[in-house]
């Protein structure tokens, strides 16, 4: 077992998952504090208020980067599948 290569594969896997998780976060905490700022300047202390939008946001944002989260994981599964034999001999 090629020991470089598997922390290879490994650090590129966690960079992928890194990137795409951020992908869906980051809007989510950014409408989230556009929500709180303007619950903080009216005084509105409703913890429900700032759920529905950061769930539509996290929705439209999957579905804005379904496609290219998808072609980022096929090319990682095939470039694993190229160099497995290499990690395993």
């Amino acid at each position: 077992m090629n020991l470089e290569i598997f922390v290879e594969l490994f650090r590129d896997a966690l960079w992928m998952v890194l990137i795409m998780v951020c992908a869906i976060i980051i809007p989510s905490l950014l409408i989230g504090l556009v929500v709180a700022i303007f619950q903080a300047a009216t005084s509105i202390n409703e913890q429900t208020l700032s759920f529905l939008p950061r769930l539509i946001v996290t929705l439209l944002a999957l579905m804005m980067f379904a496609h290219w989260m998808t072609q980022m994981m096929m090319e990682f599964f095939f470039e694993l599948i190229e160099r497995l034999p290499q990690v395993l001999y």
